[in-house]
């Protein structure tokens, strides 16, 4: 649903929100959890969901939330590197 001057009405999600749900994702990616194609899809949705809500903050906000997981290996370096230039962050 839009609002009349072609925004979404909905609420932005929070970065540390962001960061944990991505964490989750490539868990379940690295214990086996999801194929590929499941975690390709489950990517593609979370893409598409941030893209359509946003994320709560400025990019330097979203990055410095986002980026101490690649810091401490909670993500690849690939999936950061995917999930910020498929957001528009860099």
């Amino acid at each position: 649903m839009s609002d009349p001057q072609g925004g979404s009405s909905l609420k932005p999600v929070p970065a540390t929100r962001v960061a944990r749900e991505l964490s989750h994702l490539s868990d379940m990616r690295s214990n086996g959890e999801l194929d590929r194609d499941e975690y390709e899809h489950r990517f593609s949705r979370m893409i598409s969901e941030l893209r359509e809500r946003r994320i709560e903050g400025s990019r330097q906000d979203i990055i410095a939330t986002i980026k101490p997981l690649l810091d401490t290996g909670k993500i690849h370096a690939a999936e950061y590197d995917r999930f910020i230039r498929q957001l528009g962050l860099v």
